[in-house]
């Protein structure tokens, strides 16, 4: 396998150039970083950070399912297998 096809496969598989994968990847990346401190800090304290976590998991969710969805239509087939909904 090439260098190139290492880097570029999946990214080509859902849509994205190399560079747009790894700007997604990066925003998916910060945006778990600050929920998972934000459930570390609700572990201490219950009260507060009460919906972070989970607000966080469906918007990520919707957002990768919606540009999942958006790639397959462009391609015609889905890159990815989905799971039951």
């Amino acid at each position: 396998m090439t260098m190139q096809r290492l880097f570029n496969e999946h990214p080509a598989s859902v849509g994205e150039s190399y560079t747009e994968h790894m700007g997604t990847a990066w925003s998916f990346s910060g945006r778990m970083l600050t929920a998972g401190l934000a459930c570390f800090v609700h572990g201490i304290f219950p009260f507060l950070f009460v919906k972070t976590g989970s607000q966080a998991i469906t918007e990520l969710h919707d957002r990768m399912v919606t540009h999942r969805r958006r790639a397959e239509s462009a391609v015609g087939a889905p890159s990815v297998p989905q799971a039951a909904e």
